[in-house]
Order: C-alpha cells, then sequence, then structure tokens
C-alpha cells in the first residue's frame, strides 16, 4: 500500500461520449466503428480522433456483461519460451476450482501491447500482460478499464499491480559466481532490445547494465553481445564469440532459451565446461537435464504466474491498493560453470 490520496477511478467514454465529442449522432460512430458501407473519410477522421482522446475502447459498453465473465487473459511474447510456459501453469493452478479459465495471447515483444489490448477488446475479465515493452502510461490506461498485472516488468502504478523478480539481484548472483571462479573474460548475451541504460526497467535491461557495472568494479572489461529471442540466433551469435579472437572463458546469457544456443555452439567447437563456462538465467525444466547441468538462476516463475492470477482475483473480489510481488533470485549452481582454464 502506497502514502497519499489515490487517483480517483475514471468513468470509461461511452459510445455517446464519442457522438458528442465529434458532434455526430451515435448511429454515425457506430457505423465508423463497424466499417460500414458510406462513411465518408471526413467523418471517419473526427470519429477516429474523439476515440483517440477519449480512449474509448469499442463494445465498452458491454463492461455491463462483465461480471458473467470467466475469462482471464495472459499475453506470451514469446511462443516456446518453457519460463514463460512455467509462468502460465502456475496461474492456471491458481485458477484450479475458481470458475475461471485463461485464454493466451501470443505475440512477439515488438506486438506485445497490441497483444494486450486486442484482450481488453475481447472482453476478458482481467490480463496478465508478461514483460511488454515499457509503457506504463499506456498500461495505466487500460487498467482503467480490467483488472491488470504486469507481470517481470518494474514499472508502478496507483491502477495495476506488477509481479517481478529481482533481476539486478540475480544477474549479480551470477556475475559474482562467475568471477569467483576466476573467470575475467565474461561475455553477456542478451535480446537484442536490451540497452545499458539506467532508466530501464524490463528485465533484460536490468540483468545487462548489471552485469556491466559488477564487470567494471572488478577491473574487468564488459562484453555484450545482442541476438533475437530464439535459441538459433543465441547459438549464432554464440559460434562468432567462440571464433574470435579472444574468447571469452565464460557467457552469462540472459535466460534459458539463448543458454540452450550458446551450450549447442560450445558442443559444436568441441569444447566442454573446462573451457567456456555457461550460465543462464530462469532454471527452466530442462536446464537440470544431466545432459546440460546449466548454472542458472531460480526465479520461481510458479509462483509468479500464481501470484498474477490471485491478484487479478482480488481485484474482482474489491481490493484498490496496488500491490507490488518481487521473488527472491537463487543461483543453481550446476556443472556448466568451471574454474577458468589458466592462461
Amino acid at each position: 500500500m502506497t502514502d497519499g490520496p489515490r487517483p480517483a477511478p475514471l468513468r470509461a467514454a461511452t459510445l455517446a461520449d464519442v457522438a458528442r465529442e465529434a458532434g455526430v449522432s451515435p448511429a454515425a460512430v457506430s457505423k465508423v466503428i463497424r466499417g460500414a458501407y458510406g462513411v465518408s473519410d471526413g467523418m471517419r477522421e473526427r470519429v477516429g480522433a474523439a476515440i483517440e482522446r477519449l480512449d474509448y475502447r469499442p463494445r465498452t459498453a458491454a463492461r455491463a456483461m462483465r461480471g458473467t465473465t470467466t475469462t482471464f487473459g495472459i499475453t506470451v511474447p514469446q511462443l516456446g519460451n518453457e519460463f514463460l510456459t512455467t509462468v502460465v501453469r502456475g496461474a492456471v493452478a491458481a485458477l484450479d476450482g475458481t470458475g475461471f479459465d485463461v485464454i493466451l495471447a501470443p505475440s512477439e515483444f515488438a506486438s506485445s501491447m497490441h497483444a494486450v489490448e486486442s484482450l481488453l477488446d475481447r472482453q476478458v475479465a482481467g490480463i496478465v500482460a508478461i514483460a511488454p515493452p515499457s509503457d506504463p502510461e499506456r498500461l495505466d490506461r487500460l487498467a482503467r478499464h480490467v483488472p491488470l498485472v504486469q507481470l517481470g516488468g518494474h514499472e508502478y502504478s496507483e491502477r495495476f499491480d506488477t509481479v517481478a523478480g529481482d533481476d539486478r539481484a540475480g544477474a549479480r548472483l551470477v556475475v559474482d559466481h562467475l568471477l569467483a571462479l576466476g573467470h575475467r573474460r565474461i561475455a553477456h548475451l542478451t535480446h537484442a532490445y536490451a540497452a545499458e541504460d539506467d532508466q530501464r526497467v524490463d528485465p533484460h535491461s536490468l540483468r545487462l547494465v548489471t552485469y556491466a557495472a559488477a564487470m567494471r568494479t572488478a577491473g574487468a572489461e564488459p562484453q555484450v553481445v545482442q541476438s533475437e529471442a530464439s535459441e538459433e540466433s543465441a547459438h549464432a551469435a554464440a559460434l562468432r564469440l567462440l571464433d574470435g579472437a579472444d574468447r571469452p572463458t565464460a557467457i552469462f546469457a540472459a535466460n534459458d532459451t539463448l543458454a540452450l544456443g550458446v551450450l549447442r555452439a560450445v558442443a559444436e567447437r568441441g569444447l566442454t565446461a573446462a573451457d567456456v563456462s555457461v550460465a543462464g538465467y530462469d532454471d527452466i525444466d530442462i536446464a537440470r537435464h544431466p545432459l546440460l547441468d546449466l548454472t542458472t538462476v531460480d526465479q520461481r516463475g510458479d509462483e509468479m504466474g500464481r501470484t498474477a492470477a490471485t491478484m487479478l482475483l482480488e481485484r474482482l473480489a474489491g481490493r484498490t491498493e496496488p500491490r507490488r510481488f518481487r521473488t527472491d533470485p537463487r543461483l543453481r549452481v550446476r556443472g556448466s560453470t568451471r574454474p577458468a582454464p589458466a592462461g
């Protein structure tokens, strides 16, 4: 709970409000929204501008029916990411026996906000937005219409709840572990959108900033390599690192999907953990497989999913105060990290 007055809840704009704003009839607004035949360009522009100014959501009048809606929506910004599957699994477990179902909205990272808006227009009862690009003002507007939890990001709002891991602490655990093993040439493989910017609050940027600061404090030079979010892209980036003139003795991958690509590249070059240590982040199930034995950070994705779903239920039950929940990371040291090679 936070100190100070909370903003008064805002009434959602109605179709009649849009009509008054645009200076047309409600029937005309309806025709524009439906894309009906015979609407002039001028009317379409006036109505579109009014919708934008009022933040009107088509079909928002059906909110009166939301009390009978029994579906929560979850955005999934990367299909095939096992950590996100773990989060969804936790949310589904929390809803068992409640009468609520879950629908997923797959998206790429760049279109995550569009996925959130699409779920809202489908009249879901609540939304878990997994790590969308940092746009707290837009999320804040959407949260006026429906209970919303941002999972993975670290924005703060009086209107939506947040669930995240402590990304700074988790990244520091990895770098400190590798430094303690004697590594100094530690590369960081991260997502293409991550940036070394103290103003950014997305998970991968926080991990990158923490890695770079820890390396400099240790008197070592950061080496950052970016790739797309897939294992294949990480594999290609790792091969470039391994084939370079100054091969790193350790690679810290920003999540386990990327780490799998790195492990494959290490094996293809005939190397082992004694030559190049590899660490990941998320502790997905396959990380514990004895053939991988991946050192990684456990941020308890199932607990994050359960907590996010529970927060939505609390909002529907009448809670209005915002909640922030953060899991404490745990480093799972396994066989993929070894002492730095001599020389």
